[in-house]
């Protein structure tokens, strides 16, 4: 517990400044950017931000299609995942069952 009442962010983002980052938001969007400022309420301010675009027909699934914001502030109530860029990798599914496998 955090003591005099002081409350402390469970996130360092500090770390991370001036370095890219992949930003999750409510709603499926993804935004990656290069971090310039963040706040204990996770509010982030992104240079050179993109947008990464859904695939209409499963949202899950990102596309390569992107849109170029420029700079950009995500609201912290919004964040839902915050990652760096470099040594970012996609995986297949684990959980997923494979195809061909015994039922």
């Amino acid at each position: 517990m955090a003591t005099g009442g002081k409350k402390e962010s469970a996130v360092d983002l500090a770390k991370f400044i001036d370095k890219g980052v992949r930003v999750k938001l409510a709603g499926g969007r993804e935004v990656s950017g290069v971090l310039k400022g963040y706040d204990q309420l996770l509010n982030m301010v992104l240079d050179e931000a993109v947008e990464y675009s859904r695939d209409p027909d499963d949202p899950l699934q990102v596309t390569d299609k992107t849109r170029t914001l420029g700079l950009a502030v995500c609201r912290g109530t919004a964040v839902m995942l915050v990652a760096p860029t470099s040594g970012m990798e996609q995986i297949a599914n684990p959980f997923l069952a494979q195809e061909g496998a015994d039922e």
